[in-house]
């Protein structure tokens, strides 16, 4: 496993939500997300690449997704990658 995928791996471990979520300062998209968890009852872990720029690095590499939020999806054990907002809010209408 290459280090990258490492930290999102640790992250998830040391979660005990339903999500893991790496987001910006100043991201509408990020702010929406964060509401549309809260709103359906789901609990996320946050860590802001403005205040942990090196983790950006990382999960570009991991996920080869550029902009924030990035979102895992934590729930079952396992750390499944979905996306941005937009696959997010799409994502919870078919599980939810």
């Amino acid at each position: 496993m290459v280090m990258s995928e490492e930290i999102i791996v640790k992250h998830a471990m040391e979660a005990s939500t339903d999500f893991l979520v790496y987001t910006g300062n100043f991201c509408g998209y990020c702010k929406a997300l964060k509401r549309l968890l809260d709103g359906k009852g789901l609990t996320f872990t946050e860590h802001n690449f403005d205040e942990h720029p090196d983790y950006r690095t990382a999960v570009v590499q991991a996920t080869g997704h550029r902009t924030v939020p990035v979102v895992f999806d934590i729930r079952s054990g396992q750390t499944m990658f979905i996306g941005g907002f937009d696959e997010t809010n799409r994502y919870i209408r078919k599980t939810s």
